[in-house]
């Protein structure tokens, strides 16, 4: 079965405003399988964004129980978290889900794994997929020597730096935002 490599999903919190940003570029082994997927979804009626990476079909059922976990805990994120990643880690079934998961609300931003992590990353950054590192780095220079910029041109820069240096992330960018 050949693997299924994608992403770059980045979150920033800067000046009052959290922004979430994806590219579209899903490969499958050495080609491009597509390019324009959606990778952000708005949970709560838009006051949580989320991002995901891996396998697309896992990443759905993990946005389906992370909601159900919002909905049970009266949209507490960080609690609603904690639970997933709890299930995520005990599940027989979710546990074999390879996916990773960049979970935001005006306060904070979350990763979560299925090794039952919930981080909050330091320097209000958050990055997952196969560009993260790059994608994170240039964020971390943007927020130190440009911190004029908004978190959305953030995201979008850092996700072009990104894509101009990793092979599984494009310039077909999507961002969102909560002020």
């Amino acid at each position: 079965m050949t693997k299924i490599r994608s992403t770059t999903v980045i979150a920033i919190k800067h000046n009052g405003e959290v922004s979430i940003g994806a590219d579209g570029q899903a490969t499958m082994g050495n080609t491009v399988a597509k390019s324009n997927v959606r990778k952000i979804r708005k949970l709560q009626d838009g006051k949580i964004l989320t991002g995901f990476a891996g396998s697309t079909a896992d990443a759905f059922t993990l946005l389906e129980r992370f909601d159900e976990k919002l909905n049970a805990y009266s949209a507490n994120m960080k609690r609603a978290a904690i639970e997933l990643a709890k299930d995520w880690r005990t599940d027989r079934y979710l546990r074999r889900l390879e996916a990773m998961l960049i979970v935001a609300n005006k306060d904070e931003i979350l990763i979560l794994s299925g090794t039952g992590d919930v981080l909050e990353p330091d320097n209000d950054i958050a990055a997952i997929g196969s560009g993260s590192m790059y994608a994170q780095a240039a964020a971390l220079a943007l927020k130190k020597h440009a911190p004029g910029l908004s978190a959305d041109e953030m995201v979008k820069e850092a996700l072009h730096i990104a894509a101009d240096i990793c092979i599984y992330t494009n310039h077909n960018i999507i961002i969102e935002k909560i002020s």
